[in-house]
């Protein structure tokens, strides 16, 4: 069973849904523990792809299939119950709160979470993933005593707090410098196998494409599976 299925999904903008046609039929398939790259020009419908399959944006047709449960009827609630337990994003800004510091901003996705022993064990898990990107010495800091590359590592540490099992970044390292965007690259990559997720990232770099088992492109509505040199 794939962990996660686009079939024929099919989106258009424009008065009444009958303009542009950004997406076209297309259909992908995840499986666990898989990583994959979707490339393409700008306006090409990347970033519309990426938050259909985080239920974030509806198909005009087609399905959603997670977990193997198509939840394209499921209802606003149904929704973002499954995108809580089952899925992680991050985006090219980090979104992290001014006012909170690191570590509290990590910790927003366990404010649902009643059981107190399972928010200790989400609490000790965000410690030991901060540590893991850098970031044990600043959990008190806040956003503005940091850098950009350091608040998207925590950014990717707050989507993974919960142990989801699909991890979605829409051009992650679109606002961070050469150096920063390879190292964020990398841990992406290497974070997809240490912690056994799924790992989706739109982006308009093939060097961080090129981190990634698989590279689509996205062009004129349809997707293509490219081969790796």
């Amino acid at each position: 069973m794939m962990l996660a299925e686009l079939r024929n999904i099919s989106k258009s903008y424009g008065t009444q849904g009958k303009g542009n046609l950004v997406l076209d039929q297309v259909s992908l398939a995840i499986g666990e523990n898989e990583s994959l790259a979707i490339t393409g020009p700008s306006g090409s419908g990347k970033s519309t792809l990426l938050n259909i399959l985080g239920t974030l944006d509806s198909p005009g047709s087609g399905e959603v299939i997670l977990n193997g449960t198509n939840v394209s009827l499921f209802t606003a609630n149904g929704l973002a119950a499954i995108r809580n337990r089952f899925i992680g994003f991050v985006f090219q800004q980090h979104h992290l709160l001014p006012q909170l510091t690191l570590i509290e901003n990590v910790l927003l996705p366990l404010m649902p979470v009643r059981d107190r022993v399972n928010r200790k064990d989400g609490e000790e898990r965000a410690r030991r993933l901060l540590d893991r990107v850098g970031l044990a010495g600043m959990i008190h800091r806040r956003p503005a005593n940091l850098s950009v590359g350091e608040c998207q590592r925590a950014a990717v540490v707050r989507a993974m707090v919960n142990q989801p099992k699909l991890l979605l970044a829409d051009e992650p390292t679109g606002s961070l410098d050469a150096g920063n965007a390879m190292q964020l690259g990398k841990l992406l990559a290497e974070l997809n196998l240490e912690q056994k997720l799924a790992v989706v990232v739109v982006t308009h770099s093939m060097e961080i494409a090129m981190r990634m088992g698989k590279i689509y492109q996205l062009a004129s509505g349809k997707i293509t599976l490219l081969e790796k040199s």
